[in-house]
């Protein structure tokens, strides 16, 4: 859709294995054309978007590679890039140069064709994780295809890619999920959920998001998700010692701390949002 809004797309092939998702697509025009088979939506494809669970990422590459021809890019949507990265060089074997793994900084916790929009990417960072194999000018390809979107490009290496977004993306899915579903275990739950407001609201909008993509996701960031898991359990583990001990200036120490630094980064992101508007660096 933002491709098409920016003027820069042809025809629009949709593969999905939800025949109602295929047919609902079309008639939103997100897509021009359903593909009859894979061979139809890849031979003269320029580029490819792989947007599925991780765990698929393989079996959709391997049944892509026989139909990719030379000059065609694949790249992806995942969540975790190391994985992504091992499944493609299986899948892809000789023609892994053509795959330029990625991952847009974006989303909604909602699911569907009905909840696309146009607009999502935009100031948005996209993350490439280019592979040695991969030629600047196909990166670059991918790259210009983010920034129609209205993305802001970053690069990283496959391993910073799932270290940085196990500590604020994968950890913060884990705990929204398990605070929510902690709670609607509870008797009084009916009663808990009756009171809950904005800030429970705020705290748990990602808890919404699909549980398939977001298993795939926490498997696959294992190692990485469960150092950042521990470190926020001992986090817990002396706040609760704080909170037992009745030592107030303690845990005001920590909310302070918390607060200068969201405070900050808010700060930080507003300017760069500002600059980005303004043509700055």
């Amino acid at each position: 859709m933002s491709l098409k809004k920016a003027g820069v797309a042809g025809s629009v092939i949709g593969m999905d294995r939800s025949t109602a998702a295929l047919e609902r697509s079309l008639q939103l025009g997100i897509i021009d054309r359903i593909g009859t088979s894979l061979s139809d939506a890849i031979l003269e494809a320029d580029l490819v978007l792989v947007a599925a669970p991780v765990a698929q990422t393989g079996t959709i590459l391997a049944s892509i590679e026989p139909y990719l021809q030379p000059g065609t890019i694949v790249t992806d949507a995942g969540s975790t890039k190391s994985d992504v990265v091992a499944s493609a060089r299986e899948a892809l074997g000789r023609k892994i140069a053509q795959f330029v793994p990625g991952h847009p900084i974006a989303g909604r916790e909602k699911n569907g064709p009905d909840a696309a929009i146009d607009d999502l990417f935009v100031g948005k960072k996209a993350v490439l994780t280019p592979l040695p194999e991969n030629s600047q000018q196909d990166v670059e390809r991918v790259a210009q295809a983010w920034r129609q979107c209205g993305a802001i490009i970053h690069h990283l290496t496959p391993q910073d890619h799932d270290c940085v977004f196990a500590a604020v993306s994968h950890l913060p899915h884990l705990l929204a999920y398990a605070l929510v579903d902690n709670i609607v275990k509870k008797p009084q739950a009916d009663l808990l959920f009756q009171y809950a407001a904005s800030g429970f609201r705020d705290f748990t909008r990602i808890a919404g998001s699909s549980p398939e993509m977001w298993r795939d996701i926490t498997i696959a960031n294992q190692a990485m998700l469960l150092g950042m898991l521990d470190s926020y359990l001992m986090q817990l583990n002396r706040m609760r010692d704080m909170l037992a001990a009745g030592d107030g200036a303690a845990l005001h120490e920590v909310y302070a701390n918390a607060q200068r630094a969201r405070q900050n980064w808010i700060r930080t992101i507003e300017s760069a949002e500002k600059q980005d508007k303004e043509g700055g660096d």
